[in-house]
C-alpha cells in the first residue's frame, strides 16, 4: 500500500511586505534548477522561477532558504554561499497582490535528483515541476523566466563569480 502525501501545509501570506528567501541552485555542470509555476486555475498561464518562498515566525532567511529547497525540491545536500542580488517585486497570483522582498541565495549541489516533499496546498495547485537549464539553454528561452534578467545574471555569476555585495535588482511590478 502506497503512503499517502503529507497534508499541505496552510499558505500564510496574508498581505504586506513579504520577506523571501530564494535559491540560485547550481550543479556540477553549472546548472541552475529552476521550478514551472502557472496560475493555480489556468496552467496555460506559466512561468519558471527559482525556488525559495516566504521566511516563517523566527527564522533567518539563510534558514528559510534551506526550508524552502527541501520542501519544493527534495534537496538537503547543498552548500549555501552568500545573497547574491537583492529585489523588490509585486504581482497578481492565485486572485490576490504579492509584495515581495527577495534576496536570492547562491547554492551548489551535487544532488540533481528533485521531489517535492511538503508543498502547501497552493504550490500543490501551482508547481507543475523542476527543470536544470544550461546558461545557453535560459539565454535563448522563450518561456518567462524570473526574474527577468535572470539569463544574463546566471552569465556574469559564471564568468564573474560572486559578487563582493548583493546586487539591488531592478523592481519588478506586474498588474
Amino acid at each position: 500500500m502506497a503512503a499517502e502525501p503529507a497534508p499541505a501545509a496552510p499558505d500564510t501570506y496574508t498581505g504586506g511586505l513579504r520577506r523571501v528567501a530564494r535559491v540560485v541552485l547550481l550543479d556540477p555542470q553549472d546548472r541552475i534548477l529552476l521550478l514551472h509555476g502557472h496560475e493555480p486555475d489556468d496552467p496555460g498561464t506559466d512561468w519558471w522561477f527559482t525556488p525559495g518562498g516566504g521566511v516563517e515566525g523566527d527564522e533567518t532567511r539563510e534558514q528559510a532558504a534551506l526550508r524552502e529547497l527541501a520542501e519544493e525540491t527534495g534537496i538537503t545536500d547543498v552548500d549555501l554561499g552568500p545573497v547574491l542580488w537583492r529585489r523588490r517585486c509585486s504581482f497578481p497570483f492565485a486572485g490576490r497582490q504579492w509584495d515581495q522582498d527577495e534576496w536570492y541565495y547562491l547554492a551548489r549541489t551535487t544532488q540533481t535528483a528533485t521531489a517535492a516533499t511538503a508543498l502547501t496546498e497552493l504550490e500543490r495547485r501551482s508547481v507543475a515541476g523542476a527543470r536544470w537549464w544550461t546558461c545557453p539553454e535560459l539565454l535563448h528561452a522563450r518561456e518567462t523566466v524570473y526574474p527577468t534578467k535572470l539569463a544574463g545574471l546566471l552569465r556574469t555569476l559564471l564568468d564573474e563569480g560572486p559578487p563582493a555585495a548583493p546586487v539591488t535588482l531592478d523592481t519588478e511590478i506586474v498588474r
